[in-house]
């Protein structure tokens, strides 16, 4: 390390890059007396800081999927992007309610902007670098150099990767079109949908969170939509993601569960059936439909919620969090067994789309601008009239005028090359698919850390549920806090932070 104080490079402008630079800049100003523990803090991200593709897009019709009580970049303080938008934008929605996603993007972008300022008041050099990362290359001492793609090469004490998800899945059948101009690898950004041309036919593959973004876009600008999956499920309905209504014992319970116990699935679901029933007399059974038509299905879940008969909501994020805390004492292989066994949960109830979104679903299924088949195409081609598009047990092809991936993104992984010098987001000999507690990379368990972190989405090769945004908040203190020197007492655990008074998940105001 240096003597003037240490250099870090924060690789990713989005949520979790900008969190884990307001948590350093804190840290250091904390400090107090004497010469800061950094030198500089340089956040590289070819895009503006908090416009990623997670939060970067300004069409209104983009919500977020969690509720605005949620979306803290502080650890200390849960209400910061409530406060934010009460201040800046004069809302006055409810804390549980969902924003545009924009609104996000705004969020860090101008908190950043502060912290920016302080770091330049405590004689800190930071700053974002419009570039890509190309490698994180073994230095001199111990150090590191970050490898731009602009040719420029920025010495590093601490290395932290907070890059979100960039790279779409690829649906069954369709790899051999992924760069064919009728074929959109995602909807986002959505002016990419607006370039269709008018009324056009379009089948959207998927029909979860992506896919419903893609529906609702495209039916908004008037194009006539089909939707597929080999599930053929929408999502459930809920208000949104928002913050545990109350303390539950039933979920706290679960970080104490035997991970290896082969009844580990009934023991979760009973555990959280037992904490919805904290809030209600009405089973869970009873607050979603079971309806085989989706549609159906659809409409029976948004009148649930509308009539608030749909308290399952409350429990979600303390169940997100009790299964994070339990994969801590599992290895890679047991932690991808639970996140098996907790399918159901994840595919009904943490997936769920907003009550808002729901709505204008069924106005473009209603108005006939949007229908759903619950067979994924066998068979496509396409030629310069379109998409060819046979599905099982269909003698006669579907015409459509594009394809639109609805199906995701892969998640982020981090690759070392064959000599072990140097890691990289593009590729490489071996991905990095093991990470201590302290999320620190090591090349080999047991080996010494690097001075490299992960933070985010990246984490998702030790942590379920990586884009958790509280978990996320978590890292970002907790790596910040190493980083920076602070107490190790004051750090908190990844999904074991300690709850500040004031977190509605204690029953505070």
């Amino acid at each position: 390390m240096t003597t003037m104080g240490r250099d870090v490079v924060i690789v990713g402008a989005g949520f979790a890059g900008t969190s884990v630079f307001l948590h350093l800049i804190r840290a250091a100003s904390e400090r107090g007396g004497g010469r800061p523990p950094l030198r500089s803090v340089r956040v590289v991200d070819p895009r503006p800081v908090g416009w990623g593709v997670a939060f970067g897009d300004r069409d209104p019709l983009l919500l977020c999927n969690s509720a605005a009580e949620v979306n803290s970049l502080r650890s200390d303080d849960p209400g910061d992007f409530v406060a934010y938008l009460r201040q800046r934008h004069a809302w006055t929605g409810a804390p549980q309610d969902c924003v545009p996603r924009a609104r996000m993007a705004e969020y860090c972008q101008d908190r950043y902007a502060e912290a920016h300022a302080l770091a330049g008041a405590l004689g800190i050099e930071a700053g974002h670098v419009p570039a890509t990362v190309e490698s994180v290359d073994a230095g001199a001492d111990g150090r590191r150099v970050v490898r731009l793609s602009t040719g420029r090469r920025l010495p590093a004490d601490a290395v932290v990767v907070c890059t979100g998800v960039h790279r779409p899945r690829v649906p069954d059948g369709f790899a051999g079109f992924t760069g064919h101009p009728r074929y959109l690898d995602s909807p986002y950004p959505s002016d990419r949908t607006r370039r269709l041309r008018p009324g056009s036919r379009v089948l959207v593959l998927g029909t979860r969170q992506s896919a419903v973004d893609a529906a609702l876009l495209l039916g908004r600008d008037g194009h006539r939509v089909t939707m597929t999956s080999p599930s053929g499920l929408l999502p459930a309905v809920r208000h949104s993601l928002g913050a545990p209504v109350r303390p539950f014992p039933s979920i706290d319970g679960i970080a104490r569960l035997d991970a290896d116990d082969p009844a580990l699935e009934d023991k979760v679901r009973r555990r959280v059936v037992e904490a919805v029933r904290l809030l209600s007399d009405r089973p869970l059974r009873h607050q979603v439909s079971t309806a085989a038509d989706p549609v159906r299905r659809l409409r029976e879940n948004t009148a649930l919620v509308e009539a608030g008969a749909c308290v399952w909501p409350g429990v979600v994020v303390a169940a997100l969090e009790a299964v994070i805390a339990l994969s801590e004492k599992l290895s890679a292989e047991g932690r991808e067994a639970l996140m098996r066994r907790f399918s159901w949960f994840i595919a009904r109830y943490a997936t769920a789309m907003t009550v808002v979104n729901a709505r204008r679903l069924l106005a473009l299924f209603d108005g006939g601008a949007l229908r759903l088949v619950g067979s994924y195409p066998r068979a496509v081609s396409v030629d310069d009239d379109g998409w060819w598009v046979r599905r099982p047990g269909g003698e006669e092809a579907e015409r459509f005028d594009y394809v639109v991936n609805g199906t995701g993104f892969q998640q982020p992984a981090l690759h070392r090359s064959p000599d072990g010098a140097s890691l990289s987001l593009s590729g490489g000999a071996t991905a990095v698919d093991r990470l201590d507690a302290d999320l620190r990379v090591r090349p080999y368990p047991g080996a010494p850390p690097e001075p490299v972190w992960l933070a985010g989405v990246g984490t998702h090769v030790r942590i379920p549920f990586a884009n958790h945004l509280r978990n996320v908040v978590r890292q970002a203190h907790l790596v910040a806090e190493t980083i920076a020197g602070a107490a190790p007492e004051a750090t908190p655990q990844p999904g074991r932070a300690r709850r500040p008074a004031h977190d509605p998940a204690n029953g505070g105001q």
